[in-house]
């Protein structure tokens, strides 16, 4: 009979854990939508370069801590694969007065 409750259980567990990493995964594709857009934003320059950089430095920062909640730690690949300056990566992280 415990062995019926376990499995249950089990099955259970699993399939919050499939909904959390749904979730996860979501919450990363948007946040890389957000880099993409930024950068490509900062590229383009039609705005104060400043706030652009403020606001590219933000976009890598979330998308950096959505990837380190999913478990990923070395960020190297997806910095280059979104071309993130170093101008932005010296920002990341940055409290500014609003």
């Amino acid at each position: 009979m415990w062995h019926l409750i376990y499995v249950a259980q089990k099955d259970a567990i699993e399939a919050i854990e499939y909904e959390l990493e749904e979730g996860r995964a979501f919450a990363l594709g948007q946040a890389g939508k957000r880099v993409e857009a930024a950068i490509a934003a900062l590229e383009a320059g039609h705005r104060e370069r400043e706030l652009l950089l403020d606001e590219a430095a933000d976009a890598v920062w979330a998308y950096l801590i959505v990837r380190e909640s999913a478990g990923f730690v070395d960020h190297r690949e997806v910095l280059a694969l979104y071309r993130v300056p170093a101008q932005v990566m010296a920002r990341v992280g940055v409290m500014r007065p609003r």
